[in-house]
C-alpha cells in the first residue's frame, strides 16, 4: 500500500484537474496557522458541470454520487495548491456536503459518501473526518452537489 497521499492518488489511477477558479468574489481557499479552508466547490470538469439539476427528479443518486466525488477531486487540487503537495495534509478536518434536493429526499449522506469516501482512499485513516450533509433548493450554477472542505496542514 502506498504511503503517502500523493503515491496513493497515483497507485488509484487519479490525475487531479487544475485548481478551479471562483466564479464570483471570493477566493479558492483561506490559509490560517495550520488550517486551509477550501471555498464550496461544484462537479466541475473539463470546465463544465457533470449534471444539473434536482436530486432525484433531475438527477440520479449515481450520478449525484459521482458529482460529490468531482467536488472532492477539485477540492484536493485546491488543497494541493494550498499546501504546495498533498503529503502536507495531516487530516481531513471536516466536509460540508450541499444537495440540491427535492422535498421529501433524505439521501443526502449517500450522495456526501462520494466525497468521504475519497478522502478516506487518498488520505487513510487521516481521511477520517466530521460531515454535515443537507437538502437545500438550488445551488450555484444549477449544480446537485457542492462541497467545502477544511484540512489541517503541516
Amino acid at each position: 500500500m502506498p504511503d503517502t497521499p500523493e503515491q496513493r492518488l497515483a497507485a488509484l489511477g487519479i490525475t487531479l484537474p487544475p485548481a478551479p477558479r471562483p466564479v464570483a468574489a471570493y477566493v479558492p481557499f483561506v490559509r490560517t496557522g495550520n488550517l486551509v479552508f477550501v471555498s464550496g466547490q461544484v462537479p466541475f470538469k473539463d470546465g463544465s458541470l457533470l449534471a444539473v439539476g434536482r436530486v432525484p427528479d433531475q438527477v440520479d443518486v449515481e450520478t449525484a454520487i459521482a458529482c460529490a466525488r468531482q467536488c472532492a477531486l477539485n477540492g484536493l487540487a485546491i488543497a494541493r495548491d494550498a499546501a504546495g503537495s498533498l503529503d502536507e495534509v495531516r487530516r481531513v478536518v471536516r466536509l460540508g456536503v450541499f444537495v440540491s434536493a427535492q422535498a421529501g429526499f433524505h439521501e443526502e449522506p449517500k450522495i456526501g459518501n462520494g466525497a468521504s469516501q475519497l478522502m478516506l482512499d487518498v488520505f487513510g485513516d487521516a481521511g477520517r473526518h466530521a460531515r454535515a450533509a443537507v437538502g437545500v433548493s438550488d445551488l450555484p450554477l444549477g449544480a446537485p452537489v457542492e462541497v467545502d472542505f477544511v484540512f489541517e496542514v503541516a
